[in-house]
């Protein structure tokens, strides 16, 4: 089930489960909200629309976190007038985790450990033929004949020997 709530001027589309980061509401973290603003309610093929609102329609949700953005900075001036004027600015939020959506009677709650386990299980089963791929890589690196390194005389012999540049001042001086 998933609902387009409106808090704080703006309007959200949220399903049970979520993380929703609203303006400032004047809440106690660990405490829950009750959203009745509801303008839509999806369940499947079934779709709600409000005018404006739905009617027996809520949200609810716990607070989880109060706490204020990233600072955006202002900076404001005029050349040749010597007028400059820097602000800063944290806007100041609240994190919510939607615990369960209502509409008429029917209510879907958000069961996060169920959804989970299978989840957890399947990153299991993936993560085993990772680490086998990561043995069999290092069984064949084994396998491999190590490079040759070139000795020092070898590198010589390649290598032309360097000449060196005389300048018309050392052979003036000579």
């Amino acid at each position: 089930m998933k609902a387009i709530v409106e808090t704080g001027g703006k309007q959200y589309f949220v399903g049970a489960g979520d993380l929703l980061s609203v303006e400032k509401l004047d809440v106690e973290v660990g405490k829950k909200v009750s959203l009745d603003k509801i303008l839509l309610v999806a369940d499947g093929d079934n779709t709600v629309v409000g005018t404006p609102y739905v009617a027996d329609a809520k949200v609810q949700a716990s607070v989880l976190e109060n706490g204020k953005g990233d600072k955006i900075v202002i900076f404001k001036y005029k050349p040749k007038k010597d007028e400059r004027k820097k602000q800063g600015h944290r806007q100041p939020y609240t994190l919510l985790k939607v615990e369960s959506i209502t509409c008429g009677g029917k209510t879907e709650k958000a069961e996060a450990e169920k959804k989970a386990a299978p989840k957890k299980a399947a990153e299991k089963k993936e993560a085993a033929p990772k680490a086998e791929t990561a043995e069999v890589k290092a069984e064949t690196a084994e396998k491999k004949p190590a490079a040759k390194k070139a000795t020092a005389k070898e590198s010589a012999e390649k290598k032309p020997a360097a000449k060196k540049a005389t300048t018309k001042k050392t052979e003036e001086t000579k």
